[in-house]
């Protein structure tokens, strides 16, 4: 489906699910606040702004794929699939609770409009990887999208998908890295440095371009230039914020994976205009 594309409108709903990813992660009491921040506004311009779905035909053959390879960021995703309602908005309140079909990482048997299973990093860029190539078989138009997080390059299958991704030509798959510098044990650079990124891509043969992950314009503008990519895979390296929009969470490696007290989210709500 064509979409018309509104930056302002695209900016609001990221606000909205902001508050509707802290809100979920504060009632459940864990969870993953600092990337499922970093990552919204990309996966709002990929389902508002980029993706062809159907919240009524979550099965839909002609639909795009999105699959969260870092898993932990399902909040994020979760909050995206309430809001188009591929299931009702209270289930975002059952996040990681007993028997709620929202588990801690993404489950396809669970959840509506989860392509994989996702949690073990690395696997999901596999999987969309085999995805990609089964779509191409098949003769479809179709095309997938993978997003990563940059402490997840610290996994061996991450590259052993990137050169079979290359190997194929698979120029229906564009991944996004989430590049915001942090993963649960400290600085991406002290803890597994994997730079040069765009170098290493490049010399996998991926098409890359380098945007600011928070800035819609540059995000859309991406993600077109990758549809325009032929012959073989392409990323999108987007600079981001770990806990972006909330500032006693920004760029601060304890909000990986820690949920905040009420009154940090009362405080949160109120930076976010909530």
């Amino acid at each position: 489906m064509e979409k018309d594309i509104n930056i302002e409108e695209l900016k609001e709903i990221a606000r909205r699910m902001r508050i509707d990813i802290l809100r979920s992660i504060t009632e459940a009491g864990s969870g993953h606040p600092g990337g499922s921040l970093s990552a919204i506004d990309i996966l709002v311009a990929l389902y508002w702004g980029v993706m062809k779905h159907d919240p009524k035909n979550p099965d839909w053959p002609e639909r795009d794929r999105f699959v969260l390879s870092k898993g932990h960021a399902a909040p994020a995703l979760y909050a995206v699939l309430a809001e188009w309602g591929y299931f009702p908005k209270e289930w975002l309140w059952t996040l990681r609770k007993v028997d709620s079909r929202l588990q801690g990482h993404p489950s396809r048997k669970d959840t509506p409009g989860v392509e994989a299973s996702t949690g073990s990093l690395g696997q999901g860029f596999s999987v969309s990887v085999g995805m990609a190539l089964g779509l191409r078989q098949e003769g479809s138009s179709s095309r997938v999208y993978v997003m990563l997080g940059d402490g997840e390059l610290d996994e061996g299958q991450v590259w052993e998908a990137a050169m079979a991704a290359a190997h194929y030509g698979l120029d229906n798959l564009t991944a996004i890295l989430d590049f915001n510098g942090l993963q649960i044990d400290g600085p991406i650079v002290k803890v597994m440095n994997t730079a040069p990124v765009e170098e290493k891509f490049r010399a996998f043969r991926w098409q890359v371009r380098v945007i600011d992950g928070h800035d819609f314009n540059e995000i859309i503008d991406g993600f077109e230039w990758a549809k325009s990519v032929k012959g073989g895979p392409a990323i999108l390296i987007a600079k981001t914020v770990k806990g972006k929009g909330v500032s006693f969470m920004e760029n601060r490696v304890e909000w990986h994976g820690k949920a905040p007290t009420k009154e940090q989210f009362l405080q949160a709500l109120k930076e976010l205009g909530g």
